[in-house]
């Protein structure tokens, strides 16, 4: 009996170090479970890539544009459109009066004090008018001069030479992100807020053509809405427009329960004056929105902010007579709705991303360009996404560094935080892997609990 127990008993300890053994095995080493993110798709085509390839203008686009050009006949017409070029990538807002009062206030405060520290007898009523003075011209030197934006027939010729293109990729990319994501989505209505030159139109043709029946195009000017029309027409009066039902307005409909299936606004919110009616136009806008609201700005700070300013203003702020109920969620490119990370910290950075395309024909344009934009779409359709189960998806806000058998990746995550991730085939499994690799700025990347902290997991356990 003695024997057979302490037999027993060194199989039971050597089946314990067995199972020990086992489980200080790394997780790397054993078959994993894995979760079935690509859905089918190659690594250099997951679900979460939504960069596009360096695009053309349409033909019939960049032909019309062209024939505009070559009648219009514009003075120096590259040099002009490099410098309006310029001088909207330096646009910024309007400083707000409130804003203004507080600056001139603080700055009287200010001369005010250092005044009263000299001695001797001072003539109050002199020193006001001299600081008075002295403020006026200082606000005069350090405030930003706004104005706004007036167009005639060869200054629309002049905006076509140097934003045609451009503001044409930044549409399509900006829409590709609906495309990719929500397949299903046909839109068969859409308005387009700011139209200029109808990019948005000729972008959303691009991916909608067949379901597409009524397309608006709103702008407060008389000659970009014509000059828009004749790009349509191929600059030829008599002719057919290459895309039909397209309709062109300066006032938006009037009635507050007409809505479109998409609705855009692309280079439009930083051409309004102030804050508040940045606001009015963003809620009218999103009561007229029936599935996705897409607003593009330019990929500076002044943009970005314009952005977030919209983005709380939906999130956050409610109307006071609501005609569709349905809540807004952010559709792209924020993985949360929280705080922008890019704005909690002391100094502040733009959340752009980047798209290469190829410009109008014109001497001394570059054979490809990149249109460098900041982008915001809202949808009232919740959860479009079935996501995978386990899998989180965060947004690559940088390029993607990749180096000897890793890959350095910055993204904004689902928990409204900025993250530096090196991502490796041993720590974050092949698929994640080859997927960072083949990503770009501006797609997405799934989240997956690493190797790491698997085998963390198991060794606590065995402790």
């Amino acid at each position: 009996m003695a024997t057979r127990s302490c037999s027993a008993r060194i199989l039971c300890q050597r089946a314990g170090v067995v199972k020990m053994m086992y489980r200080g095995i790394s997780t790397a080493a054993l078959p994993q479970p894995q979760v079935d993110f690509l859905k089918g798709e190659p690594h250099r085509k997951h679900p979460g890539v939504t960069n596009l390839k360096t695009l053309r203008l349409p033909a019939e686009l960049q032909m019309a544009a062209q024939s505009v050009i070559l009648r219009a006949e514009v003075p120096q017409l590259t040099d002009r459109a490099h410098k309006l070029t310029n001088f909207l990538w330096s646009r910024k807002r309007k400083v707000e009066d409130k804003t203004l009062r507080k600056k001139a206030i603080g700055l009287e405060k200010e001369l005010w004090e250092k005044a009263m520290q000299k001695r001797g007898d001072i003539d109050e009523e002199a020193l006001a008018d001299r600081i008075r003075r002295r403020v006026f011209s200082e606000l005069r030197r350090t405030t930003y001069h706004w104005t706004s934006m007036k167009y005639d027939e060869e200054f629309a010729v002049v905006y076509m030479a140097a934003r045609l293109a451009g503001g044409y990729a930044a549409a399509r990319r900006a829409l590709n992100e609906i495309k990719k994501r929500d397949p299903s989505f046909a839109p068969q209505s859409l308005l387009d807020f700011g139209s200029g030159l109808g990019t948005v139109v000729w972008a959303s043709h691009s991916y909608w053509a067949d379901s597409l029946k009524e397309m608006v195009c709103v702008d407060s000017s008389g000659p970009m809405n014509i000059l828009a029309e004749q790009l349509l027409k191929g600059d030829d009066e008599q002719a057919q427009p290459h895309i039909k039902q397209v309709y062109f307005r300066q006032f938006l409909p009037v009635s507050p329960t007409v809505q479109f299936d998409l609705v855009v606004a692309a280079f439009t919110l930083s051409e309004l004056p102030n804050m508040k009616e940045r606001e009015e136009s963003v809620f009218t806008l999103w009561r007229k929105t029936n599935s996705y609201l897409v607003l593009v700005e330019n990929g500076t700070k002044e943009g970005h902010q314009i952005l977030m300013e919209a983005r709380d203003t939906l999130l956050k702020k409610q109307e006071r007579i609501v005609h569709d109920s349905r809540p807004a969620s952010v559709f792209a490119p924020c993985p949360h709705e929280l705080t922008c990370p890019k704005l909690a910290g002391s100094l502040t950075f733009p959340c752009n991303f980047q798209q290469q395309y190829h410009p109008l024909p014109l001497p001394g344009h570059n054979s490809c360009q990149t249109e460098k934009f900041s982008y915001l779409i809202l949808t009232r359709n919740g959860q479009v996404e079935a996501e995978t189960e386990g899998v989180d998806w965060a947004r690559l806000i940088s390029p993607v560094l990749r180096r000897t058998r890793h890959v350095h990746c910055q993204m904004c995550c689902p928990d409204g935080q900025l993250q530096h991730m090196v991502v490796t085939a041993r720590k974050h499994s092949r698929d994640i892997y080859r997927c960072a690799r083949s990503s770009n700025w501006g797609d997405r990347l799934p989240i997956i609990q690493k190797v790491e902290e698997e085998e963390e997991d198991e060794q606590s356990d065995s402790e």
